[in-house]
């Protein structure tokens, strides 16, 4: 998958309470496919990743949100922890942001409790995806067909369920991400 990506730009979108295995691992095998990733924050500096529910290391910020311009990048990915996509979730800004790539038609994958912030950007009426059990109603209910697989794809959105599931969702993720933009969703 080395140079899949070549020229294209990814918008890590993340702040306190990332799963760290879910923001570093998909980044680096984005970058290996030759991506440039940049880490997108409501939080300049740094943000603080978790084991789950144990905290674990401070993971640098490229871009604050008033910084960053979603049509600079290409694509999004939006990883998971609970504490993450939950504050996301109620920061305008950060909607907004998501937004723009739903609207847009720019592909975007998202791992375990990442869909939570896309069901308040209005990305998931319509689609199928999965995500940690969890999220099952909560993506049901905003109009989501949810399937327990270890990845789902549907015209550009990539979703996953866990940790676990890391290598079918990284390579979904590089496969949609270099097809670009999909039919843009209103």
């Amino acid at each position: 998958m080395a140079g899949r990506l070549h020229g294209r730009k990814v918008a890590v979108l993340a702040t306190d309470g990332v799963e760290e295995v879910e923001l570093l691992e998909p980044a680096k095998a984005l970058k290996q496919s030759g991506a440039q990733v940049e880490i997108v924050s409501n939080k300049a500096k740094e943000i603080q990743g978790f084991n789950h529910i144990e905290k674990g290391h401070k993971i640098r910020v490229d871009r604050t949100l008033g910084e960053a311009k979603p049509d600079d990048y290409d694509a999004s990915m939006l990883p998971g922890g609970v504490i993450n996509p939950d504050m996301l979730r109620l920061d305008p800004t950060a909607i907004d942001f998501v937004r723009h790539f739903v609207r847009s038609g720019k592909p975007v994958a998202a791992i375990c409790h990442g869909p939570w912030t896309l069901i308040d950007a209005g990305g998931v009426k319509g689609k199928k995806m999965t995500s940690w059990p969890s999220l099952r109603t909560d993506l049901s209910n905003a109009g989501a067909y949810w399937l327990d697989e270890p990845v789902v794809t549907d015209n550009g959105l990539v979703t996953s369920r866990k940790p676990d599931d890391a290598p079918a969702f990284v390579h979904k993720m590089i496969e949609e991400f270099a097809e670009g933009r999909h039919s843009a969703t209103t």
